[in-house]
C-alpha cells in the first residue's frame, strides 16, 4: 500500500451536479485541497463531454472527482476505456444525492474528511468487475435490477434548496417545494418496480450453478478478496424456503431471456448474455490510512 505526500499536484474535477446540489461542501473541499497540495488545478466542466476532455488531459496530475456516485463511475469508465485505470490513483470527495457506492468503498462521507483522505490517505487497490462490453462494476451487480433508492439528478431549484438546508426558513420552503412539485422518474431504473422470477443460466468459471429449468428470484455478484467474485443466487421458492446457491470464481456468465441488471447505481440491458471478469487490484483509490 503506497502513501502519498501532500505535495502532490492535483486535478480537481468538480461535477456540475455537485455544484448545484451542495455548493458549500464543494467550496469546503476545494479550500482544503488547495491549502494542502503544492499545486491544485480546479476544473468546472459543464457537461459529460467536457468532463471527459478534462480527465483525458490530466497529464501528471492526480485526479480528484468532487461529485456523486455517477461522477465517480463516469471517471472510472473513462479511465478504463483509455486503458489508464490501473496506472491512475483516483480520489473522490462525495457530494450529491447518490453516494452509496463511494461510502461502500470506504470513502469518508464529510467533505473535510474526504478531502483529508485525498491529501494524507493511502492508495488501496480494489478489485472490479469488467464485462464483455467494457462496462465496469465497482461494488455490486444485481439481477433483476430492483430499484435501490435511485436518485434522479436534481433540478436547479432543488439544488438551490439543498444548499440552503441549514436555514429553518429554507427548510420550510424545501418541504413546500417537494409537496407541490411531483417527483420525476429516475433515469437510473428502466426496469419494473416488481420484476418477476427469471429463467437464467448462471455459470461460474465455466461450471453451471443454475440452469434455465430453475426460475430464480434474485442474483447478486460482488468482487471478493483475492481476485474472485462472490455469486449468490436465490431460487424461486415454491412453498418451502429455497436455499440460496453460492459460488466464487473469476468469471461469471449469465444467459437466457432478455434481462436487465443493476451495476452499482445504473441499470443496463436488456441483454441475452453477459460475462463479467474480475480484474484484481484494477482500481487504485485514495482512502483514509486505516481503511
Amino acid at each position: 500500500m503506497a502513501t502519498f505526500a501532500t505535495s502532490d499536484q492535483l486535478l480537481v474535477i468538480i461535477d456540475p451536479v455537485a455544484r448545484r446540489w451542495d455548493g458549500e461542501s464543494v467550496r469546503i473541499a476545494k479550500d482544503v485541497l488547495s491549502a494542502g497540495a503544492a499545486s491544485t488545478k480546479v476544473c468546472l466542466p459543464e457537461d459529460q463531454e467536457e468532463f471527459a476532455r478534462v480527465l483525458a488531459r490530466r497529464g501528471s496530475r492526480r485526479p480528484v472527482v468532487v461529485g456523486d456516485d455517477r461522477a465517480l463511475m463516469r471517471a472510472v469508465a473513462l479511465l478504463h476505456r483509455q486503458r489508464a485505470l490501473a496506472e491512475t490513483v483516483l480520489s473522490v470527495v462525495p457530494v450529491g444525492a447518490g453516494l452509496g457506492v463511494s461510502h461502500a468503498l470506504g470513502v469518508p462521507s464529510g467533505a473535510v474528511a474526504a478531502a483529508r483522505a485525498v491529501l494524507d490517505g493511502a492508495e488501496r487497490r480494489l478489485d472490479v468487475l469488467v464485462d464483455d462490453s467494457d462496462g465496469v462494476v465497482l461494488g455490486a451487480l444485481r439481477i433483476p435490477p430492483v430499484p435501490l433508492a435511485a436518485q434522479s439528478e436534481p433540478t436547479v431549484a432543488e439544488a438551490g434548496l439543498a444548499q440552503g438546508g441549514g436555514h429553518p426558513w429554507l427548510r420550510t420552503y424545501q418541504s413546500l417545494f417537494r409537496t407541490l412539485v411531483p417527483s420525476r422518474p429516475s433515469r437510473l431504473s428502466a426496469a419494473p418496480a416488481t420484476p418477476g422470477p427469471a429463467r437464467l443460466r448462471i455459470e461460474v468459471d465455466g461450471v453451471t450453478l443454475v440452469d434455465l429449468d430453475q426460475p430464480v428470484e434474485a442474483v447478486s455478484v460482488t468482487p471478493g478478496p483475492s481476485g474472485t467474485a462472490f455469486v449468490r443466487v436465490r431460487p424461486l421458492s415454491l412453498g418451502a424456503v429455497a436455499v440460496p446457491l453460492e459460488a466464487r470464481g473469476r468469471t461469471v456468465t449469465v444467459s437466457g431471456a432478455d434481462f436487465r441488471y443493476r451495476a452499482d447505481a445504473a441499470v443496463a440491458g436488456p441483454v441475452r448474455v453477459r460475462t463479467w471478469t474480475v480484474r484484481e487490484g484494477a482500481l487504485g483509490l485514495m482512502l483514509p490510512g486505516s481503511a
